[in-house]
């Protein structure tokens, strides 16, 4: 018996830079130009959709600039608000990641999770927040407090990891633990040392734990900082860790696949890694 998910991704480049307009202009630009192809995927039947790291605003973490605290806002809220109707429209789920402002300094790097009759169902706060090369993220965002939630949406069982969270198969694991069929992971990831990590660690998650995963990055050069080229390549990979879906490096993108959730039982009957875990052995993980 299969059971069959139509699922997008959606890759985005900045429509205006710093100097063209304001914050509130280029945020705005930002979600004007995602709802052409949100409305693409819905209309072509796409079930549960997924957006890029902090979707609606650029990736300010070059800097340190405390102006971008503005662009911070409740989840659910504004934005939350206006992928619901979309969501409830064409019965699709969509992963909506947001600068979350839970109240005045306290700051988090999130992903709104809506189910495909417009409902909320909760959150995901990334866990691990980098400081390095450019990536000033500690500066704009407190770790994750919500652990690893798993969101029972009408046509999976998702999980959502964020960005530098792909560094670390600690809590790739706790997803597969919990329940996750497919895990997302919305990013914002430039050509460079880590280019190479794009295609091996998320295989490798999938493969370990024997889910689908789901993984965006932006495309383009976001001026005035000028952190590197956003290189895309947004693409989908089997339990087997095998990418059968990816996108451009260079162009604004809806990638669409379609995948039999069942493969899950096949690739977890052959490969038992579930039942010969030794978690007794590994307390000198969380020990260091």
């Amino acid at each position: 018996m299969s059971r069959m998910v139509k699922s997008g991704l959606i890759q985005m480049s900045l429509p205006i830079t710093e100097g063209e307009g304001t914050i509130q202009e280029i945020c705005d630009a930002m979600l004007k130009k995602h709802i052409p192809y949100i409305e693409e995927a819905g209309k072509k039947g796409v079930q549960i959709l997924c957006l890029q790291e902090i979707f609606n605003t650029p990736y300010f973490c070059p800097s340190q600039d405390p102006k971008w605290y503005a662009t911070a806002e409740t989840v659910p809220g504004p934005t939350t608000e206006i992928m619901q109707q979309y969501a409830k429209k064409y019965n699709m789920v969509i992963v909506v990641p947001l600068y979350e402002k839970e109240q005045e300094g306290v700051l988090y790097n999130t992903a709104a999770v809506i189910d495909a009759d417009g409902t909320y169902l909760g959150k995901y706060r990334k866990n691990h927040i980098p400081q390095t090369s450019g990536f000033w993220e500690k500066y704009y965002f407190k770790p994750g407090n919500l652990g690893y939630p798993v969101f029972d949406t009408r046509y999976a069982k998702v999980g959502v990891y964020i960005c530098y969270d792909r560094h670390f198969p600690d809590g790739a694991r706790a997803l597969g633990l919990n329940g996750a069929e497919i895990v997302y992971n919305p990013s914002a990831t430039v050509a460079g040392l880590s280019q190479y990590l794009w295609k091996l660690e998320q295989p490798a998650h999938a493969a370990a734990n024997g889910y689908f995963m789901g993984c965006i990055n932006r495309v383009g050069t976001e001026k005035p900082w000028n952190l590197g080229k956003f290189y895309g390549t947004s693409y989908f990979v089997d339990p087997r860790g095998q990418i059968f879906a990816q996108a451009s490096e260079d162009n604004d993108e809806l990638l669409i696949a379609d995948f039999d959730l069942h493969k899950i039982n096949e690739v977890r009957n052959t490969w038992q890694f579930f039942r010969d875990r030794r978690p007794e052995t590994y307390g000198r993980l969380v020990e260091l």
